[in-house]
């Protein structure tokens, strides 16, 4: 609780820390924040063309929403999913990037932390609300249901706040991390997240025990939920509103005592 004290008391600098995060993000780039928007398109449109055309994918039909449209049906997994990738990914390099200002002066060290996510959720926001737009385009009925998006948004948050603030501070002790969770575990979860195919082919081809293992899996519950909410118009399901918000909570307290338990040579190891 003192923890979160004290972060609540340095707000405005996580607030500058975030501003700063977001101006130097596409610096000097031509396109700047249109990246944010070209980047999952860009992936939408490989993906449709690989598994929606040559692969022939066929996406459910949204009910009661009626939308069969599989670059929207894969909009709603894959935005959840690259705000939670991109949350691990970067804030791996976060300390490390700003050893300079952890020698020089003190501050609440999981602002750096905080500011990251903050910024990543401020792309995930935008995404969002184009992925908003298309879904009005092909005519679903998404205002209702846009209170309980936010929600689940901001219980996301938590939840990749968590990994984030373990995975920043035991990359500064063990340089490997960024190694294996960037290039080997987020690849094989993203796999074994229902993404670009129906978690129904799990549930078919699978053993009980086996799909059973499978939805522990917090990211398969958060793109299930997604969708019953932006794709299918329809309320999620109770066990997954627990499961959630009961993840998160955990994967957070974790994730502040993790970097409290190494934050105090911060300064020496960086």
């Amino acid at each position: 609780m003192s923890s979160v004290a004290e972060i609540v008391e340095s707000r405005e600098l996580i607030a500058n820390l975030t501003l700063r995060e977001l101006r130097g993000r596409y610096k000097r780039s031509v396109l700047g924040w249109t990246w944010s928007l070209l980047n999952p398109l860009s992936t939408v449109v490989i993906y449709s063309i690989v598994f929606g055309v040559l692969l022939h994918g066929d996406p459910p039909t949204g009910n009661p929403s009626g939308t069969h449209n599989f670059a929207v049906w894969l909009l709603c997994g894959l935005l959840p999913w690259n705000f939670f990738s991109g949350g691990l990914n970067g804030a791996m390099g976060v300390l490390t990037g700003n050893a300079g200002l952890i020698r020089k002066v003190y501050f609440p060290r999981e602002d750096l932390v905080l500011s990251f996510v903050v910024s990543m959720l401020v792309t995930f926001l935008i995404e969002m609300g184009v992925l908003l737009v298309i879904l009005v385009i092909f005519g679903n009925n998404i205002w209702p249901w846009l209170p309980l998006v936010a929600m689940l948004m901001l219980v996301q948050t938590v939840f990749v706040t968590g990994f984030a603030l373990a995975l920043s501070v035991l990359n500064v002790y063990f340089r490997d991390i960024q190694y294996l969770v960037g290039a080997i575990l987020l690849q094989a979860w993203f796999f074994l997240t229902p993404i670009v195919y129906k978690i129904d082919l799990v549930n078919a081809e699978a053993s009980k025990p086996v799909a059973r293992l499978y939805t522990v899996n917090p990211m398969v519950r958060y793109v299930e939920t997604y969708r019953d909410l932006l794709y299918d118009n329809r309320g999620p399901t109770l066990v997954n509103c627990l499961y959630l918000t009961g993840t998160a909570a955990i994967v957070f307290v974790i994730g502040m005592a993790i970097f409290r338990r190494y934050e105090a040579r911060l300064a020496e190891e960086l």
